[in-house]
């Protein structure tokens, strides 16, 4: 233990960015800043009056801790960082949904490998990731048995990792953001990654104080913006109608039979603007295909894709309830003649599961967002120019579904009836698809005029 005489106390300060105050006591053991936060002011004068005492007997600090060598051999040390983020996953696991164990997971390669203190033989970062990918971060049940060129890299960890309490350090909580800041490779990572990883340290975070691991929440005690992610449709990747039949013409054009196969599901993108998971759990029973006139589709689950070690089944698509709602709620979206006849087609043509399910493989298989998302692009480079391929126009198959929505709302369909079918709440509906309401801001210059000159 590295230790020092050479102590100096500062006075308390309270955060001036709580929410809840708090308040941070300050000394500086050698050349290293110290600090530590406290819920209330006696609690943290009390610390500071052990330490003030302690350096009055002569007892050396240790240079790592901050502590006086009477406190840091009875002071708890407490979980790692590394232990901690394990027993938050394990925690969560069972209430969780697939796509959430992989949010949280996907987190935490960022955070685990930057947590730590600088001891020999670091192993490679992707081989940090990949013991934390493929065994520590599973539950206990779901653990294969670790590779051997990762055992070395899971007792680095474990060595390395530092104690959770250190993260109420401003240099260290910073080390943290700028972690969830940057991809793997050293780029800036998109904002709302950054903002799904914070939220994820966030949440972590707190469940520590609340389970008195942490005396407070230290994002709270540092000044941090994460960077604006977009929170509307991008208007340039909205397809017309015209545009949104040729694209599905042509996705029929891509391979022998996959594209055919799977036009139908694109179709149900754009006109019933349904997610991607939506499509994949549709089911012949949530369709009402009458041979005239409108139809409908009720909608009860979804099956997102996720990583296989993420879901309860083993396989890439889990069955959830469906998203923004309650448990067991349904959502009922008209469809129009032109997607009725469609589906019938596809029903007719390839039939479906033996549970229903409308849209897979030839071999019975959901598709993967890979496999579908291959077969869009191709699909855009025989519909679209040159120029329009380049775009965002239509560069993902969600885009089917923001143009759905966008084209209700330009209809004149009230937010409410869209919001319903769309499955959003009418707030962020007019949030999200504000700059993709054409033609508001002529209409509403008439009425300023009309007002003007009455």
């Amino acid at each position: 233990m590295s230790t020092s005489y050479d102590v100096k106390f500062w006075e308390i300060r309270r955060n001036a960015t709580c929410k809840k105050p708090s308040y941070v006591a300050r000394w500086v053991v050698g050349s290293k800043e110290k600090s530590k936060t406290f819920r209330t002011k006696a609690l943290a004068e009390n610390f500071m009056s052990d330490l003030r005492q302690a350096a009055k007997r002569g007892e050396a600090f240790d240079l790592n801790t901050g502590l006086p060598e009477s406190m840091a051999k009875t002071a708890d040390a407490g979980p790692t960082f590394f232990d901690f983020a394990r027993s938050y996953v394990a925690g969560r696991w069972a209430h969780s949904a697939a796509r959430t164990r992989e949010t949280i997971a996907y987190a935490l390669l960022s955070l685990v490998p930057a947590l730590v203190r600088n001891l020999p033989g670091r192993p490679d970062d992707e081989d940090l990731r990949a013991v934390l990918r493929e065994y520590a971060l599973l539950p206990d049940q779901r653990r294969g048995e670790l590779r051997p060129e990762l055992k070395t890299a899971l007792g680095w960890l474990e060595a390395a990792s530092l104690p959770l309490a250190d993260l109420m350090e401003p240099a260290v909580i910073r080390a943290a953001l700028d972690a969830v800041a940057v991809r793997f490779d050293g780029e800036l990572a998109a904002p709302n990654t950054v903002r799904r990883k914070r939220a994820v340290l966030h949440h972590m975070l707190e469940t520590a104080v609340e389970l008195k691991k942490l005396p407070a929440n230290p994002l709270h005690s540092v000044k941090w913006k994460p960077p604006k992610s977009a929170g509307t449709v991008d208007p340039r990747t909205v397809v017309n109608p015209a545009q949104a039949r040729a694209l599905l013409e042509a996705v029929t054009q891509v391979g022998r039979t996959r594209g055919r196969r799977m036009m139908a599901m694109f179709a149900c993108m754009y006109y019933a603007a349904l997610r991607p998971e939506e499509a994949a759990g549709l089911r012949r029973q949530n369709c009402e295909l009458p041979d005239e006139g409108w139809g409908l589709i009720v909608l009860e689950r979804a099956r997102p894709q996720a990583g296989k070690r993420w879901t309860n089944s083993g396989e890439t698509h889990d069955e959830r309830g469906l998203k923004h709602r309650a448990r067991g709620e349904t959502r009922e979206i008209p469809i129009p003649p032109v997607l009725v006849a469609i589906l019938r087609e596809h029903i007719a043509t390839y039939g479906t599961a033996k549970d229903g399910r409308l849209f897979r493989t030839s071999k019975g298989r959901p598709y993967s967002s890979s496999a579908y998302s291959a077969v869009w692009q191709e699909g855009r480079r025989l519909a679209l120019t040159a120029e329009q391929v380049a775009s965002p126009l239509a560069a993902r198959p969600y885009d089917l579904r923001h143009a759905a929505v966008s084209l209700w709302l330009n209809a004149g369909v009230p937010p409410t009836e869209v919001a319903q079918r769309a499955g959003h709440g009418v707030d962020v509906l007019l949030r999200v698809y504000a700059k993709c309401l054409d033609g508001q801001r002529a209409s509403a210059n008439a009425r300023i005029g009309k007002a003007l000159e009455s």
